[in-house]
């Protein structure tokens, strides 16, 4: 399938003349044909009015139609076969394999919501029968449910392709919620996104779903999404990005005159607690492993371990043999963009500049013009807990251990540490005392804890958090994976004494969704 650069605006592909722009291969630094349209004011406009004319319409079909649309989705996806992988190999450098799995995530994940949609439970259906003849006052009938906000901005992400980007989680959550998307496409691959709306645009198409459900707006630079999150006719904001470009964002839907959610994931760095026992246990094991997970995808991931907190002692130095070892070893390996690649340089700069640390280990040197190498650095808790600044998130393959004299210094650098996306106990059952005592820091710390695990790696399903207390996201009441990422995009509607026949029908007496009828869960 011939890639032409075009826009989609309501469905429609749409040229633009005057300059465009053109995705850089991320292992080379070449230009790649073709050129891309750069939208226009005119193309937001036209993209939010029909997102805006959409939403009613959409909102209004049954959910069976919606979950067929997001299963087509699917099956278009699929049926790009190769082409797309390929594609999104040249624009990110991300190996085969990877990208694969990650076509297969984002098909799965809109068949998931497809599942979700038709069991129902995600419309919290809730009905309070009227007592007229209650004293003193007569109750009235109240009944409840889940309505769309309407239409939604989506920022691709730059480290996840296909998964976070056009038809990724935050385009499938707000279109199971019954919301029209218009995604503001990532320059770093937009050959692949290309190829993704137009699977999106023929599901569309042979569903019967609104023209204006869907569109896919590029531009360099930020005014385009400065002009996506500022429209009054959009109602919510996903983001996954850096934590400037999330605050960026966050401040502007902020000061508009309607102010609107924006759900931005940010920067975390994962904090990975090697618990006493466990280093007795294993350590030589878990500094490989570590490693593995640090450089996994040159460390590109949100969910990257890249603080390490354990107690001093020789389990510690042998777990810190091993890891130094693996990370001899560990090859180079293309970053995604050129820009990604500098930040990362500069943060690791930046570490081994600082007196309090030391840099134990480098990974291989690197191959290429944007080839990242693994880094592990340590500091003690004494030096941390004067400067914690040294926590902060450097995007990449690169990893800070502090180690600690005790547990209450220990306790003491947890308490300095910012929002996550994810915390992990490496423990042992002797352990399990410790583990108790930092269970109810790390529950206010992070959206998600592990146990005997690497953080890279987030499965979809019902049961997921991929959210946490800010920085890591900017609500961490959400998630942004799993079938709960649908709520972002809803708000609760309650009707009270209205007749059988103006009522939703999942809110009608004969209806099978779940609900909860005047205090009982019923099926």
């Amino acid at each position: 399938m011939a890639l032409t650069g075009e826009l989609f605006v309501a469905s429609k592909r749409v040229a633009r003349d005057g300059p465009g722009f053109k995705a850089i291969a991320a292992a080379t630094g070449a230009e790649i044909e073709p050129s891309f349209s750069v939208a226009t004011t005119d193309d937001v406009e036209t993209a939010a009015a029909a997102a805006e004319a959409a939403a009613p319409v959409y909102a209004a079909l049954p959910r069976e139609d919606h979950a067929k649309f997001l299963e087509a989705i699917a099956e278009e996806i699929e049926a790009l076969g190769e082409e797309l992988v390929e594609r999104a190999m040249q624009e990110s450098g991300l190996p085969q394999a990877r990208l694969t799995g990650e076509r297969g995530r984002t098909a799965g994940q809109l068949r998931l919501f497809a599942k979700e949609l038709r069991l129902g439970d995600y419309l919290r259906a809730r009905i309070d029968h009227a007592i007229p003849d209650r004293a003193p006052a007569p109750k009235p009938d109240l009944r409840l449910r889940m309505i769309p906000l309407g239409p939604v901005t989506v920022f691709g992400a730059s480290n996840f392709p296909l998964a976070f980007s056009v038809a990724g989680g935050d385009t499938a959550a707000a279109l199971a919620a019954g919301c029209p998307v218009i995604v503001k496409g990532h320059s770093a691959h937009p050959g692949t996104s290309e190829l993704v709306a137009g699977a999106i645009t023929r599901a569309a198409q042979k569903t019967g779903m609104p023209a204006g459900v869907f569109s896919l707006i590029n531009g360099a630079g930020n005014s385009v999404g400065s002009a996506l999150v500022t429209d009054p006719r959009i109602k919510a904001v996903g983001f996954t990005g850096s934590r400037g470009g999330g605050i960026a964002l966050m401040k502007l839907a902020q000061n508009r005159p309607v102010p609107i959610p924006v759900y931005a994931e940010m920067s975390s760095i994962n904090p990975v607690f090697l618990l006493p026992g466990a280093l007795a246990a294993r350590a030589e094991a878990l500094g490989k492993a570590f490693v593995a997970s640090l450089t996994l995808g040159a460390g590109q991931f949100c969910t990257n371990p890249g603080l390490v907190l354990a107690l001093e002692g020789p389990d510690l130095d042998t777990f810190v043999a091993s890891a130094s070892e693996a990370m001899l070893g560990a090859p180079s390996q293309v970053m995604l963009t050129p820009g990604i690649h500098k930040a990362y340089t500069s943060g690791v700069a930046r570490w081994a500049s600082a007196p309090a640390l030391k840099l134990v280990a480098e990974g291989q040197e690197p191959s290429g013009p944007t080839s990242g190498r693994g880094a592990l650095f340590t500091m003690t808790g004494a030096d941390f807990i004067a400067d914690p600044s040294h926590a902060e998130e450097v995007f990449g393959a690169a990893a800070l251990l502090v180690r600690c004299a005790d547990v209450d210094e220990l306790r003491k650098v947890v308490t300095l540490l910012e929002g996550q996306l994810t915390a992990t106990l490496h423990l042992e059952e002797s352990d399990t005392e410790t583990a108790q005592q930092l269970l109810p820091v790390l529950e206010r710390l992070a959206g998600r804890i592990l146990a005997n695990g690497w953080p890279t790696g987030v499965e979809v399903t019902d049961a997921q958090v991929h959210g946490g207390p800010f920085p890591s996201t900017s609500d961490g009441r959400s998630t942004s994976v799993g079938t709960l990422a649908i709520e972002r995009f809803l708000r609760p509607v309650a009707y009270q004494d209205l007749p059988a026949a103006l009522l939703p029908a999942e809110l009608r007496d004969d209806s099978s969704v779940p609900r909860r009828v005047n205090g009982t869960p019923t099926l």
